[in-house]
């Protein structure tokens, strides 16, 4: 049956996303709120606020009481629980970048659960909009649809559907992905499309982005092997992979649309993680809000998944506990972080169920995050939505400053206005130039990883000697870098945003967003710190603990410890990082200075464990991607390269090893 193209409409309770408390809790009220009262709209609202860490623990309906619970407007959280369903709010409208952040489809699965049917906004993440698709949320940039709908007008399909790609534009009509997939992507509709590896004579230089996507090119009845920029298709993976936080959620949606005994496609090519629970016994969010309980919940379902369907699957360092049992001590390591280490290789194509998932962009391979429902679909047909990108090339040359690190240049990255405003949004960050290629893979994973920050789809670095070096030291075998492997001269990007590494200096995030960054050297005041963290997926490789350490190290061989009222946690990416650092001696300074060592996790970063404040008032200086209001507790967290969060837990403030040296030297009469 073909699926319905009549108007629709809404119901005329709008609710608009204001900056104001109060404006928000009169239109949960009732009372009707025009554009102009209601400016400015909020930006920047990001997954983390439509679906706070209470709501994580939920995969079904029950989410939609939970919707915007984590909203800020000013220093208030005005919308409660079960608020927007009691409203009967069905459209919601709010500025730019709307959705930002994790890719969490609990967030548009949640909206939709709480009865919202329309969100519109200035402009969406690449994720969240994708999300919204598959679930059958309509997305809209024009803002003149809430006074048409909020006067009884209905509002036509086709119109609500203007500008979207023929792909988004059927999966709405079908009313969600998973219904789409059921009648469009069964037995032998999809087929791959035979590709040359050599690039054909006359063929339009391309980026090595389009390379990789057009050899992993899949061909539907709706859709051929997408190319142009703004063009939706399917593509195939190499891998697939899913953490427990996504997994409840993905055997529900399936056995909700397709039945209990449907077969994955190609299971061997799927990885299954538990890295976000192990340390939620520990976490103050999960025990302070009695959350413990419900997240055995999910472990318990990831791992009924992972048995079924027989998936390698990388768990708890005690396999036989459960999430929240007090003898669980980490886990083998963070999900995208083992896919880099152990798994990802040069040209391939890698999706998964987490905004993160780019960080394996660093070996030149195509890595991109997807919400459930995208997985979901791509665990029984083997494909996965995209639509086609522009390219931004990045070309960083240098060296870089002595102290600059790729998370200073990441912030540098972040704070630029053009990024601020957008311009990265949906796209691919190909990042290249003198300073990038004298990165070590570690650091490179570093700018591909926060690519999510900026908006991105995805982040790619061209393979080159560094590295077959990094394959064969982590894994003991070779990769051959083939020819083909680099993006074309001529290749057309959408814009080149050019950084001269030597004018960077070390930098830092103010509260609120990564994009609040700001030099070091030109903090007025140094901001005095509670907590200090270095861990995640950015900044618990190898190379950040090379940096943890030559600070720490130094600090030790002073007699200098972490500062008195502050708490120093480290935290292993992963196992493999774990066991580096203890081969080269690293404990014992971590130790000396009085250290916090953690096993792998996401720990604080997903406010799953030691490190992330207990209060308003907390100050945190932290390693991790981002500081969105209520990310890492519901302090304040300013973001910081590994040396700057060693530096900062020896001082007691926020300061750069630099300073540090100088300030000790100082005192003792010394050289730095």
């Amino acid at each position: 049956m073909e699926p319905s193209r009549s108007p629709l409409r809404f119901h005329p309770r709008v609710l608009r996303l204001s900056g104001r408390p109060d404006l928000v809790r009169a239109q949960l009220g009732g009372r009707r709120v025009t554009r102009d009262e209601a400016a400015p709209l909020r930006s920047d609202v990001s997954t983390d606020e439509i679906t706070p860490l209470p709501a994580m623990v939920h995969f079904d309906a029950a989410l939609g009481r939970h919707a915007y619970v984590g909203f800020k407007a000013g220093d208030e959280l005005p919308i409660g629980r079960d608020a927007i369903r009691r409203a009967g709010i069905e459209v919601v409208v709010a500025g730019r970048r709307y959705g930002k952040g994790s890719s969490r489809e609990h967030s548009v699965v949640a909206e939709r659960a709480a009865g919202v049917r329309l969100v519109i906004a200035e402009s969406f993440e690449r994720i969240y909009r994708q999300n919204a698709d598959n679930v059958g949320l309509y997305t809209s940039t024009d803002l003149s649809l809430a006074e048409r709908i909020e006067r009884g007008e209905a509002i036509g399909l086709d119109e609500l559907l203007a500008g979207r790609d023929a792909l988004a534009a059927e999966i709405l009509r079908h009313g969600g992905l998973l219904a789409y997939g059921r009648a469009r992507l069964r037995g032998d509709a999809i087929r791959a499309v035979p590709h040359d590896a050599r690039d054909a004579d006359g063929e339009a230089p391309r980026s090595l982005f389009h390379k990789i996507v057009a050899r992993h090119a899949l061909a539907t009845q709706d859709t051929q092997a997408p190319a142009t920029a703004g063009e939706g298709g399917f593509v195939r993976a190499d891998l697939r992979f899913i953490h427990e936080y996504y997994t409840g959620m993905a055997a529900h949606l399936i056995e909700r649309e397709l039945g209990s005994d449907v077969a994955l496609h190609e299971p061997e090519t799927i990885l299954a993680f538990e890295d976000h629970l192990s340390y939620v016994h520990a976490s103050p969010a999960h025990v302070e809000r009695g959350l413990v309980g419900d997240v055995r919940g999910l472990s318990d379902a990831h791992r009924a998944f992972v048995a079924r369907h027989r998936l390698a699957a990388h768990g708890y360092l005690e396999p036989g506990l459960r999430a929240g049992d007090p003898r669980n001590a980490g886990s083998q390591g963070i999900s995208h972080a083992i896919v880099a280490e152990r798994y990802a290789l040069p040209g391939q194509l890698i999706a998964g169920t987490d905004s993160h998932t780019p960080h394996s962009g660093a070996l030149g391979c195509v890595a991109f995050g997807v919400g459930t429902t995208d997985m979901a679909n791509a665990f029984v047909t083997g494909a996965i939505r995209i639509t086609v990108p522009q390219v931004l090339r990045v070309e960083i040359d240098g060296p870089l400053a002595a102290g600059v690190t790729a998370k200073d240049v990441a912030l540098h990255l972040l704070a630029l206005p053009a990024i601020r405003a957008g311009a990265g949004v949906g796209k691919v960050f190909e990042f290249g130039g003198s300073a990038v290629r004298a990165l070590a893979t570690d650091e490179r994973a570093t700018l591909t990883n926060m690519t999510a920050e900026l908006g991105g789809f995805t982040g790619i670095v061209e393979p080159d000697d560094e590295t077959v070096r990094f394959v064969r030291e982590r894994r003991g075998v070779d990769v051959a870098i083939e020819p083909w492997m680099k993006s074309d001269p001529g290749a057309a990007y959408a814009d080149t945003i050019r950084v001269d590494g030597r004018a960077l200096a070390p930098r830092v995030a103010r509260p609120g967003d990564p994009g609040n960054g700001v030099e070091l050297s030109d903090l007025a005041t140094r901001p005095r710190i509670d907590i200090a963290y270095g861990g995640s997926c950015t900044a618990g490789k190898r190379e950040d603990f090379d940096g943890y350490h030559a600070v720490l190290a130094w600090a030790a061989g002073r007699g200098l410890k972490v500062s008195p009222g502050v708490a120093l946690y480290l935290q292993f990416g992963t196992v493999d990082v774990r066991d580096y650092c203890i081969r080269r001696g690293y404990l014992e300074a971590f130790e000396a200075v009085g250290a916090t060592m953690l096993a792998p996790a996401c720990g604080a970063c997903a406010n799953c464990g030691p490190g992330a404040s207990t209060s308003a008032g907390q100050v945190t200086v932290s390693a991790i991607n981002r500081n969105f209001p209520g990310r890492s507790g519901p302090g304040q967290v300013w973001l910081a390269s590994p040396p700057t969060v060693a530096a900062s837990a020896i001082a007691g403030e926020i300061v750069s090893f630099e300073v540090l040296r100088a300030r000790h030297a100082a005192v003792a009469g010394t050289d730095p």
